[in-house]
């Protein structure tokens, strides 16, 4: 039995993404997630329905994830479901990311409990359910994990994402220049790298969570330039 891939795509983004992980992983069967929930709250149940009819018939199961689909994965999945993560441009914290569009939009928490929604000039709707339901639902995660998150990703700060993976023992990988929308020919290539170098490495068990950078020094003032965070992984 080939072990399994799914594939979950972000905010704009479609099942057949997955296509692309196909020749990655030739010794995988990989899908696509078509999802069609908008919420965390319909995540859980639609995420969790999915996942636990899979794990039923495979015994390893492998998540790729970009963006909102990692979030919605985050909010609904665990280690009983899935064994590891591959994490592109996670959003790791939505409580944030929601109060940063509120200053965008200078919107106060005030403003959005009275209004409860709230329409913004970049396409987004604040919502004060989801703001709630997100402050009541902290992020509870213990799958081996691995992210690619990119330098000038304008949704996640490389401070957010870094207490992330510290604080859940994951491998971060930074690509310089790098957005929050991996699609340039330099930007696949360096995702396709990462997937390769990771897919070699291992996730059985985490040690340790270390930084480095080539040619860096404490004096840099762009300490995160060219970084790769990473777990150390102690085969066992």
């Amino acid at each position: 039995m080939k072990d399994f891939i799914v594939y979950v795509h972000g905010k704009g983004g479609s099942a057949q993404e997955a296509e692309h992980y196909k020749t990655r992983f030739p010794s995988h069967e990989v899908i696509g997630f078509d999802y069609h929930s908008q919420t965390p709250w319909d995540a859980e149940k639609e995420f969790r329905a999915f996942f636990t009819e899979k794990r039923e018939q495979y015994k390893q199961l492998t998540l790729i994830a970009n963006s909102i689909g990692a979030f919605f994965a985050l909010s609904s999945l665990d280690e009983t479901l899935i064994d590891r993560a591959y994490f592109i441009s996670p959003i790791v914290d939505m409580e944030n990311l929601i109060c940063n569009m509120m200053q965008w939009s200078n919107v106060t928490e005030q403003e959005l409990a009275e209004k409860l929604e709230i329409a913004t000039a970049f396409g987004e709707t604040l919502s004060w359910e989801y703001l709630c339901y997100v402050r009541k639902h902290p992020i509870i995660w213990n799958v081996p994990t691995c992210i690619l998150y990119g330098e000038h990703d304008n949704l996640t700060s490389i401070e957010t994402v870094s207490a992330f993976a510290t604080q859940h023992h994951a491998d971060l990988t930074v690509m310089p220049g790098g957005e929050h929308w991996f699609h340039t020919e330099e930007q696949m290539q360096f995702l396709d790298h990462w997937v390769r170098e990771r897919s070699l490495t291992g996730f059985n068990a985490a040690l340790a969570f270390t930084c480095f950078a080539e040619n860096q020094t404490a004096a840099d003032p762009h300490p995160y330039k060219g970084v790769s965070c990473r777990a150390v992984w102690d085969n066992v």
